[in-house]
């Protein structure tokens, strides 16, 4: 099978310094890509609607709103694009704080030019569909269409993050059975991960909250010590 390519893609940068900015654009457009740019939370969301980005490079110091409010006024979009922060203070709240808000992945300032093209390449990997068709899985009133991505919960629609929709996919695929930390870290971020150890738990956390919004019983169970399973309770 022949490797994906994006070179269709379109990457939104939004960060208030020019040189930073200048360099993105000038590299990412090498690579192929289609390529857009905004100083200030509010231009990018404006761009956003205008055309969907299929990743947002995103900083979270901006001028007008943070990057955290940009985060979180794109996930009210019908079709969420990836998102990878970045910022400038190496922090575990901080980082922690921006996958809660559906940061898909983030890079601390300075970063390295390969290390940041080879994040959009891995974001757009996971964003690509992987079935012609699409199927539905389902486990108990539990649903996910992979062609659409939507899942419901019973009625209820559940909107998902690339990073929550890998994860409920993986899953689903797998009911009843335990998959390790290990194994859903090398799944779902790769060996060469070397972000915050607990970047797991946040977004195991982040798809129950979504999955139980409306008080639904949890399917989504923690084997203590080993990893998690996808089951009805005990």
């Amino acid at each position: 099978m022949q490797p994906p390519t994006f070179t269709n893609a379109h990457i939104l940068i939004v960060d208030d310094e020019t040189r930073v900015t200048s360099a993105l654009r000038r590299s990412l457009a090498y690579e192929g890509y289609q390529v857009s740019s905004a100083s200030n939370g509010e231009t990018a969301l404006e761009l956003a609607r205008t055309r969907r980005p299929d990743v947002v490079i995103l900083d979270i110091m901006l001028p007008d709103m943070n990057g955290l409010e940009v985060c979180r006024y794109l996930h009210q979009t019908q079709a969420t694009p990836a998102i990878l922060m970045l910022t400038a203070r190496d922090t575990v709240a901080d980082r922690v704080t921006g996958l809660e808000m559906g940061a898909d992945d983030y890079l601390v300032k300075p970063f390295a030019l390969e290390e940041l093209l080879a994040r959009v390449k891995a974001l757009l990997r996971r964003k690509q569909p992987t079935e012609v068709h699409g199927e539905l899985l389902c486990f108990a009133d539990l649903e996910l269409d992979t062609a659409t991505r939507q899942a419901h919960r019973g009625q209820r629609m559940i909107d998902l993050s690339t990073t929550e929709y890998e994860l409920l996919t993986l899953f689903l695929r797998n009911p009843r059975v335990v998959l390790t930390r290990g194994l859903l870290m090398e799944r779902i971020w790769g060996n060469d991960f070397e972000g915050s150890p607990n970047v797991l738990e946040v977004y195991i956390g982040h798809l129950r909250n979504k999955l139980e919004r409306e008080g639904e019983q949890r399917l989504l169970q923690t084997i203590r010590g080993t990893g998690y399973v996808l089951r009805l309770p005990d």
